[in-house]
């Protein structure tokens, strides 16, 4: 009997990946719903533009707050590995300063942003009404973002201590008071572009506050005491700013990728922008629901790394591989079958539709291409690997854009082309590094 399905037969790590998944899939999946609420309701206003300009817009104001994704994925890691030593003090000093480090990050984004999103603009080439357009919408958006970061922090640290109830409840909360508000603002209202930008930003400072009133009750639960005195101190701050330092060029190549998507396709045209950005909330649902496994892999194999556990590591990496795959290849049917209502659902625009219509099969394909570095990811950030990470995706990136280049000639098809290629490229990139780690016995580190 292979080590697979010897691993796959054990009930207990089926039920342990499920008590996180299941409720970290529900909460996931309504980040991407919000942004499907977003086009469907304003994409059914008249113009290409109105669309496109959400679309833009967003994705600006996502490559700015996702390449600080590392306040997430920095703190579930080590707040992981505290647990597993049942270190209370060392999980206080990790919400503590992954809350200091967001704040003073919302301060240096908030400086830079308005001066990047005019270069960005002017990279584009949009027409003059979607330009406008993007420029209040992403304004009023940088609103939110200290709330935003300050979520990304709570999140991680929750998860890292193996609740995955406060992180559903956050995000619900942002996702699901994004959805009425935006339908009030946009619809009852008739605020347009700005009022889906505000009803965000209400949203996101609603769950922030609601999860540092849950923050509390969860610290008592775990006992310790907060090492003030230590926060002044470098080698306290060194190990999780090593992490974030690499976790966080990690994500500004990934961000980068999606903003050259973006880039691409606004020269292509308003309609072919807009298009991309319906398909795009596909991957994001895709993504963020296969992520609630992910995420079940970095508490599980943080918790195991941090308790020196071989078998438990093993176990959680196989079973949530398993069901990763099935997952899968559920969204790949679905968006076989089901991708032109999908497209429906978002826009009445006709142009817009016609568009999208002619690249579902990428979509369908990319679930089973891009799951593989769903699932390494949570590996690499349980074990709070960032390097290995950060070299990963910057050789998939060396690689991926030479190529995407080639496909130039092919408009919209070479970008999707070079899109599912980059992707391809994460999963190979980690799994040879993970492999690598593994034949070194390197996951789980000898004791000091």
């Amino acid at each position: 009997m292979s080590r697979f399905t010897h691993d796959w037969r054990d009930r207990p790590t089926h039920r342990k990946v499920w008590a996180l998944a299941a409720p970290m899939i529900l909460s996931n999946i309504s980040v991407p719903l919000v942004a499907l609420v977003d086009s469907a309701v304003v994409g059914h206003l008249p113009h290409a533009h109105q669309l496109g300009a959400v679309a833009v817009g967003a994705s600006l104001y996502s490559f700015l707050a996702w390449a600080m994704g590392f306040l997430r994925m920095g703190s579930t890691g080590f707040a992981a590995q505290a647990v597993g030593r049942n270190d209370g003090a060392g999980l206080r000093q990790v919400l503590v300063q992954g809350l200091l480090l967001a704040m003073l990050f919302a301060l240096l984004i908030g400086l830079l942003a308005l001066p990047f999103s005019h270069l960005a603009l002017s990279l584009m080439q949009p027409s003059a009404a979607l330009e406008q357009t993007t420029h209040d919408f992403f304004q009023t958006r940088l609103l939110g973002l200290p709330a935003v970061l300050a979520s990304f922090a709570l999140v991680g640290w929750f998860l890292g201590t193996q609740n995955a109830r406060a992180p559903l409840v956050i995000l619900l909360t942002t996702n699901l008071l994004n959805i009425v508000l935006n339908l009030w603002f946009v619809i009852g209202l008739d605020w347009g572009v700005t009022g889906s930008a505000r009803a965000s930003v209400i949203a996101e400072w609603s769950a922030a506050l609601l999860g540092l009133a849950m923050a509390g009750p969860a610290l008592r639960a775990r006992p310790g005491q907060m090492m003030w005195a230590a926060l002044a101190k470098w080698h306290s701050w060194r190990p999780l700013l090593s992490v974030n330092r690499d976790i966080f060029i990690r994500s500004l190549a990934l961000q980068s990728v999606f903003f050259l998507i973006t880039v691409q396709g606004a020269r292509l045209g308003d309609a072919t922008v807009a298009a991309n950005a319906l398909l795009l909330n596909g991957l994001l649902l895709t993504a963020h629901a296969l992520d609630g496994l992910a995420h079940a892999v970095e508490a599980l194999c943080g918790h195991a790394i941090g308790a020196r556990d071989r078998l438990a590591l093993r176990r959680s990496l196989n079973v949530a591989a398993g069901w990763s795959l099935l997952c899968s290849v559920a969204f790949a049917v679905l968006f076989l079958l089901g991708g032109h209502l999908f497209i429906d659902m978002q826009t009445s625009i006709e142009s817009v539709r016609e568009t999208a219509y002619q690249y579902l099969p990428y979509l369908a394909l990319l679930p089973l291409i891009a799951v593989w570095s769903y699932l390494l990811d949570g590996l690499f950030i349980g074990a709070t690997r960032a390097r290995e990470m950060r070299n990963g995706m910057l050789l998939s990136v060396a690689i991926a854009l030479p190529l995407a280049y080639a496909c130039n000639g092919l408009g919209n098809h070479g970008l999707w082309l070079g899109f599912l290629l980059f992707m391809a490229l994460r999963a190979v990139t980690l799994g040879v590094i993970g492999w690598r780690l593994q034949r070194r016995d390197g996951w789980v580190r000898p004791e000091n």
